[in-house]
């Protein structure tokens, strides 16, 4: 490896390394070294390792069901979470379980000590204190990294994970402040790095909520909102949740708050000009509900603990990146916060990101070969999309380190594929967070099957220990002699009507399986047909109860899977010439150029690709490939 001017300093090598120790970085550097890979994990501060750096909570929508992904591939937010959570809650149970979205409220200080338990705990893993400003290059290969004091870190392949610190600047009214959050410094040099290594770089912002003294809140006003009992665990690992259980609260914004904020609309960095990144559509700030949805008599403010003896509180709906003085002003025109003290006021905070289209599906960049990149700078918001990222990016690097194919999980396989997916077609406009609704076969990637689905392929694949395929194996038998028993009892017509089940008089026998299909039909009730079925264990009669309610629909979504599989495995060749493809116009040769799709299912989903488009690319592609055969 070529050093330049670097080939006298200290010199350390690795297999893999990290850089950055937040929630990509953490399972990125856990997952290398779960393949065996010696990792190096960079970061400013250890003591930072885990910080919740926004709001105090893991999962939700979407988010919960990369929680349980990560869990599957024995991942560590899972099980930290478990650890480290004061109130869980499932989102949506009203709704079907393929949008049940498990999330739970946490207590900081648990959560920062248990991520760095677990970091301590990894075997292979070093983490090394230090900032990262240059890398090592080997033509177009990366080859390692240079920290600010001029130690050298080289290894096979490098994972970058900068969160939010890439020339991040802190907006608070017209105050401006460089950093990467609230009292970091920015990584400056490392972004003169990446400028030099020529990715298409753009600006991104997000923003947090002041910080609350919950001393001098008015609790007796407030709707308090209690969590499940019992709590449902993120970790398939997890027998049971001990850390002490708490109540959330719930306020709202009224017309004075809106109109103390939009009388001051101009001053707001977000309006005001201040500002280039765009922010996350769906996490907006408040400045930006009250201009959006001007009709809006109230938003609603969850009123969030931040640990079990902090009396600091997250009042999750209020981002802001107003002046200080107009946060006091519009937070206390809020029922029971007419008397709140402020600890820290709120901010936007702007950062770079790499365009996610020059990511490969394993998340190495197009550009500089045995470069991973994860978390933020691909454009995403929020902790579970970096931590899955993490997961894939260190999975991969450390594949690639060992001489190994890269392994790219698809938007059959979980959400965490969809995510990559979307990412390395699509690209990004604004901070691009996971919702059920980007999966087109969410009946099958439920949150509460993701072990089911990614488990074995983790064992295969190495990354999964010893622990967790035990229990896995475990749970996979009980499941299987379940299945077994319930197909093998079954009523006729007139039978399910003498014990009290309506069925179609149609001369069919039906399987308890396929009684439990009906409503209001559940093992519970089928027992008292068949008192064996009380055997059944409780951990997974809720699962067999929904395989067996959504099992008509999976069969016809199966069918929609196997033709989207057989989209991915045709391939386009890297080396695939639009411009000699005739009848290709210049605006679809483009887009092609651009998104250089690797799979002609990928090209389907590139913004903007007209079908007459689509089928001239395809029938090149599988020519190709017949000829390639």
């Amino acid at each position: 490896m070529k050093q330049g001017r670097y080939g006298d300093t200290q010199h350390r090598r690795f297999d893999v390394i990290v850089v950055g120790g937040g929630h990509a970085g953490v399972e990125a550097a856990a997952a290398a070294a779960r393949l065996g890979a010696e990792t190096a994990l960079v970061t400013h501060d250890p003591d930072t390792i885990g910080v919740m750096s926004c709001n105090p909570a893991i999962g939700g929508v979407g988010k919960g069901h990369l929680v349980r992904e990560i869990d599957a591939l024995d991942g560590l937010m899972g099980r930290v979470a478990d650890k480290a959570g004061v109130q869980f809650r499932v989102l949506n149970r009203r709704k079907g379980p393929a949008v049940h979205g498990p999330r739970a409220q946490m207590d900081r200080k648990l959560y920062r000590l248990a991520m760095q338990e677990a970091v301590a705990e990894q075997r292979g893993l070093t983490v090394i204190s230090g900032e990262a400003v240059d890398f090592l290059r080997d033509g177009a290969d990366i080859g390692g990294i240079v920290l600010a004091e001029g130690t050298v870190l080289s290894a096979p392949a490098t994972v970058l994970t900068t969160g939010t610190f890439l020339r991040g600047v802190i907006h608070m009214g017209e105050r401006q402040i460089e950093a990467g959050r609230d009292g970091a410094a920015p990584a400056v040099r490392l972004a003169h790095a990446l400028d030099a290594l020529g990715f298409r770089l753009g600006r991104l912002k997000t923003g947090t909520p002041p910080r609350l003294d919950g001393r001098t809140i008015d609790w007796d006003r407030l709707e308090a909102q209690p969590g499940d009992d019992p709590p449902v665990a993120f970790s398939e690992l997890t027998d049971a949740i001990t850390t002490p259980q708490i109540s959330c609260h719930i306020t709202h914004t009224n017309p004075q708050t809106h109109a103390i904020i939009a009388e001051n609309a101009d001053s707001a960095p977000v309006h005001s000009g201040q500002i280039d990144g765009a922010g996350p559509r769906y996490c907006p700030s408040i400045e930006d509900k009250v201009a959006r949805f001007a009709d809006r008599a109230r938003h609603q403010v969850f009123l969030e603990p931040e640990g079990l003896d902090d009396d600091t509180v997250y009042p999750n709906g209020i981002s802001t990146s107003l002046d200080p003085a107009l946060q006091d002003a519009f937070v206390r025109t809020i029922v029971g916060l007419e008397r709140v003290e402020i600890r820290k006021h709120g901010y936007a905070i702007e950062y770079d990101y790499v365009d996610p289209r020059e990511l490969h599906g394993t998340l190495e960049t197009m550009l500089h070969p045995r470069l991973f990149l994860a978390g933020q700078i691909n454009g995403t918001t929020g902790y579970e999309e970096a931590a899955a990222q993490g997961l894939i990016a260190g999975l991969n690097a450390a594949r690639k380190a060992a001489g190994r194919d890269g392994h790219v999980f698809d938007r059959a396989d979980g959400y965490l594929g969809v995510m990559v997916d979307d990412l390395t077609t699509r690209g990004v406009a604004e901070p691009y967070r996971m919702f059920t609704s980007r999966a087109e076969f969410r009946l099958s990637l439920r949150a509460d099957n993701a072990d089911q689905r990614l488990t074995g392929m983790g064992i295969s694949l190495g990354i999964v220990g010893r622990e967790r395929a035990n229990r896995f194996a475990a749970k996979t038998n009980v499941l299987e002699s379940a299945r077994t028993v319930l197909a093998s009892h079954a009523l006729s017509p007139d039978e399910a009507q003498r014990v009290g089940l309506s069925v179609n008089r149609d001369g069919i026998r039906r399987s308890a399986f396929e009684l439990l299909a009906y409503p209001g039909v559940d093992i519970a009730r089928l027992t008292a047909v068949w008192p064996q079925l009380g055997a059944i264990d409780p951990s997974v009669r809720g699962l067999l109860e929904t395989e067996a309610r959504y099992a008509s629909y999976l069969a016809r979504q199966d069918l929609d899977v196997e033709r989207f599989r057989r989209d991915e495995g045709c391939a386009i060749p890297p080396s695939f010439d639009y411009a000699d493809l005739p009848g290709l116009s210049n605006e679809m040769r483009e887009k092609f150029e651009r998104a250089r799709p690797a799979t002609v299912g990928q090209a389907s989903r590139i913004d903007g690709v007209t079908p007459a488009a689509l089928m001239l690319v395809a029938a090149h592609a599988r020519r190709t490939d017949r000829t390639a055969g």
